[in-house]
């Protein structure tokens, strides 16, 4: 009996030893065979990027996207014009005062008066007249106040001397756009609770006989709301009018212009 029970306890010893050399066993090659995947998988990889390299997006590629980005941007622009005309018709805007228009290069310009005043490379015989409104990419940059036959002198509406009905396209408040011989025109609200924020857009008014209305003037820089009789507004002209090399001249008599 003795002899029998030594021989049990011989025996489970040694099964305890193979569970756990095949335990061992079992986790070298659970190691083993993860090593080996991720190396296959990474040799794959890499042989997979090298035989796909030919097919990789080159210069003729990355040209047909950027050509199709622009297709996509021109689209846009179109849409947006579109858009534009539409919102003018239903707020009862113009939408036609660039069918007639004249294109005038800048050729004196003093730095005296660079907030003032420039001059234009066309004049009477060219079809232009006193009181002109004349617009540079971005919207109303001023008038014309003098006129020879080949020049015509335009009045920024940075000049302080300047004064035109604008309104908020916004809150459709209605103002008075002043210039101050610097590169910031105020606007002289006509109300005592315009409601405008910075960011807002400003147009010429409807109301105004000097320009037509619906030209684009510029933002709304900040907002003075202490102003007596009622709050003031700094614009960013929309145009840049200490940069402007050509102009275009609006062939179009307003009332005040009228005979």
């Amino acid at each position: 009996m003795a002899g029998l029970r030594k021989d049990f306890r011989h025996g489970s010893r040694q099964a305890q030893r193979r569970r756990v050399r095949l335990l061992w066993f079992s986790l070298i090659g659970l190691v083993l065979a993860s090593l080996l995947r991720q190396t296959i998988g990474g040799f794959l990889a890499e042989t997979y990027g090298i035989l796909s390299r030919p097919f990789w997006p080159g210069p003729a590629q990355f040209q047909w996207v950027r050509e199709a980005e622009e297709l996509a941007d021109v689209e846009r622009l179109i849409f947006l014009e579109r858009e534009n005309q539409r919102l003018k018709e239903l707020v009862g805007l113009p939408t036609t005062y660039q069918d007639n228009t004249l294109k005038a290069p800048v050729i004196a310009r003093s730095p005296a008066v660079w907030w003032q005043q420039l001059t234009l490379g066309r004049g009477s015989r060219h079809g232009i007249r006193l009181g002109h409104a004349v617009v540079a990419p971005g919207g109303l940059i001023g008038r014309i106040t003098a006129v020879t036959a080949n020049t015509a002198q335009v009045t920024l509406i940075t000049d302080p001397t300047s004064r035109i009905g604008v309104f908020v396209v916004r809150t459709n408040h209605h103002g008075l756009l002043s210039g101050l011989g610097t590169n910031r025109p105020v606007l002289r609200f006509v109300t005592e609770n315009p409601r405008t924020i910075p960011g807002d857009v400003v147009v010429t008014s409807a109301a105004s006989t000097l320009v037509p209305s619906g030209i684009p003037v510029g933002v709304v820089q900040n907002v003075d709301g202490n102003r007596a009789p009622a709050p003031e507004a700094v614009l960013q002209p929309s145009a840049p009018i200490d940069s402007i090399e050509w102009a275009e001249v609006l062939l179009q008599d307003t009332p005040e212009m009228a005979p």
